[in-house]
């Protein structure tokens, strides 16, 4: 439904703007401590409260946001820029040695899950954003090659690209002028939720060490770094968590909606 789009980019865009915002301000620096302060609750001056080493939470929910909308993003990208061409050649040559090869290469990558995929990337190079990045991009790879062949095979047949193939165009470019630009809602679509769900293992790596390494802020960091407190210091859990809870569930909306909104039938059966 529309109220989902409008609903979920409100709240993507509170989070978006934050990250951005965090760029040119911050109430006080999160790198700094203040040991004086340690373990406030929310108070005027801090509306969110410090943590244990004093920093302002606020501060760094707000590079936290950077942090894991730029992780998220780029492993989109990754997994994006990869996976598409990937299942485009799939579908284009379906039943041939390239479709078994890159669909059981996919097979091979879904079964290692991101984070033991960070395991295996930080024993060689370490624990860094970057990593988690790569880790959680090469999870993205099979996810976008699947459904870019799933929504492509259905296209082969129809008359338009058959009307390609005897004008003379070769595969990679029906791929390219007549089967992207149709699978491309599916696409975008399937790109939000893959956004949600790099946040969430962003946070999920950062937790327990592996994403971003301090003084660099994290949410997965600042979850981590509260479970021993969160008994005298709950807002130091609370923050952080909500942050990733509604970060994800407008991705999750906005994705919902957009499903709609590319689906007629799908909207109309809502209504």
């Amino acid at each position: 439904m529309m109220r989902n789009l409008w609903l979920g980019g409100l709240l993507t865009a509170v989070f978006a703007g934050m990250a951005v915002l965090s760029f040119l301000w911050t109430p006080y620096d999160p790198t700094v401590l203040d040991i004086a302060n340690k373990i406030k609750a929310p108070t005027l001056a801090h509306p969110l409260g410090t943590d244990h080493f004093g920093r302002d939470i606020l501060s760094m929910i707000m590079v936290g946001a950077r942090t894991s909308i730029a992780v998220a993003l780029v492993a989109v990208g990754i997994g994006m820029a990869l996976g598409v061409p990937l299942g485009l050649m799939a579908a284009a040559r379906k039943g041939s040695l390239w479709d078994e090869v890159i669909m059981r290469g996919n097979d091979l990558v879904f079964a290692f899950p991101s984070l033991l995929i960070a395991i295996m990337i930080t024993a060689v190079f370490g624990a860094s954003a970057l990593n988690a990045i790569i880790a959680i991009g090469i999870f993205n790879i099979p996810v976008f090659a699947r459904l870019t062949r799933s929504g492509a095979l259905s296209l082969w047949s129809r008359e338009y690209v058959m009307a390609a193939r005897v004008a003379g165009k070769g595969a990679a470019r029906i791929s390219v002028e007549h089967i992207l630009p149709n699978v491309a809602n599916l696409l975008i679509v399937q790109g939000t939720i893959q956004f949600s769900l790099g946040i969430l293992a962003e946070a999920g790596l950062s937790y327990v060490g592996l994403g971003a390494q301090p003084p660099t802020a994290s949410w997965g960091r600042m979850l981590a770094d509260s479970q021993t407190m969160i008994s005298f210091a709950p807002h130091m859990a609370l923050f952080p968590g909500l942050a990733i809870l509604l970060t994800v569930l407008g991705l999750n909306l906005m994705g919902d909606g957009l499903r709609d909104l590319f689906d007629p039938k799908l909207r109309r059966a809502r209504s």
